[in-house]
């Protein structure tokens, strides 16, 4: 089908090319009869300009940035998104929000779109499948285009906005012994997940700074979505007597502490009465909860904030900026999922 273009319109309209090219870009040169009638030809022909956003003067945002999230509905991932969109429009752009589904391959795909549209830069949530390389983040490098991560890549100089996981870790853990828990287990996330392997690491960490000797066993990868964690839970439970369970599980994250409630409570095994539960994020739903959830506070907003801050100054900036490692501190909330043990 032949593509309509401008002389197309032009010709419809009986005007100069000139006079629609006026109209496309909004100039105040052509009559308002005119403009009208060129604009119904152009509806007509079902005609799209190239570059039309550019042109599209009411708005005060002519400039964009992107960010990439593994998971467009869990609310981590909104509330670093709405963190950057703030601190984007205040600086004059827009964000285009898009997610990977953790698929390193779309990822890939989207970081390529962006870096070749008129995409400023871009903040992603990088997904490490096994020994995948990461030759898009290089090729990103190669070609100068601004990008920061919201997870620290070994291999590769890149700017990151992140969190302490192994230090929020440890003070999770740390409570958990002081309040008289022995058996203490943690349910990880993706294993190829940097943010996993910190955790992971952190756990370790707290029992070597303990009098209480750490297992490898303790350690029980689970995965990071709703319906593989569920099940993981069952399978793991019902493959052990009550005197094996332990008392306290550390999940990967709230999402995860959900599905390990839930499949604790299809088993009849109480929360906090017979487990207590940890988080990490604190969603803002976790304290709503069946039991409000006892979880480690990431700055979910303050993180969107201090990559877009980051990634609009690189886009600005005239030379070459060094690159920034950002790592923010948590907090630990106590609620209802955790409870002291007496004996």
């Amino acid at each position: 089908m032949e593509r309509i273009t401008i002389d197309h319109v032009a010709r419809k309209a009986g005007v100069s090319k000139s006079t629609v090219s006026a109209v496309i870009n909004a100039k105040g040169s052509v009559r308002p009869a005119t403009k009208d009638h060129i604009l119904e030809v152009m509806k007509e022909l079902n005609f799209r300009p190239r570059g039309v956003a550019r042109n599209l003067k009411n708005s005060s945002l002519d400039k964009a940035i992107a960010i990439i999230t593994k998971d467009l509905y869990y609310p981590f991932y909104t509330a670093i998104a709405s963190g950057a969109k703030d601190f984007a429009r205040d600086k004059g752009y827009a964000l285009i929000l898009a997610s990977s589904d953790s698929n390193q391959e779309y990822e890939k795909n989207l970081s390529h779109f962006f870096s070749m549209k008129d995409i400023k830069g871009t903040i992603i949530c990088p997904v490490l499948e096994g020994t995948a390389e990461i030759e898009h983040l290089f090729k990103l490098k190669m070609l100068n285009y601004p990008f920061v991560l919201l997870e620290e890549i070994s291999g590769i100089q890149a700017n990151v906005v992140t969190i302490d996981n192994i230090k929020a870790i440890k003070k999770a853990v740390k409570y958990l012994m002081e309040i008289g828990h022995k058996k203490i287990v943690h349910f990880a996330g993706p294993p190829h997940d940097s943010h996993a392997q910190e955790r992971m690491e952190g756990f370790r960490y707290a029992f070597s700074e303990s009098t209480s000797v750490f297992d490898k066993d303790m350690i029980v990868p689970i995965g990071s979505q709703y319906e593989s964690a569920y099940s993981s839970t069952i399978d793991y439970f019902k493959k052990r007597t009550v005197d094996q369970y332990p008392t306290a599980i550390v999940c990967f994250n709230d999402h995860q502490a959900l599905a390990v409630m839930s499949a604790l409570r299809e088993l009849n095994i109480s929360v906090p009465g017979d487990i207590s539960i940890v988080g990490i994020d604190d969603i803002y739903y976790s304290k709503n909860y069946p039991v409000p959830l006892t979880t480690i506070r990431a700055p979910q907003y303050e993180i969107g904030r201090r990559a877009a801050e980051i990634l609009i100054r690189n886009t600005e900036s005239p030379r070459l900026l060094p690159v920034e490692k950002v790592v923010l501190e948590t907090e630990f909330i106590i609620r209802e999922s955790t409870r002291v043990l007496t004996d």
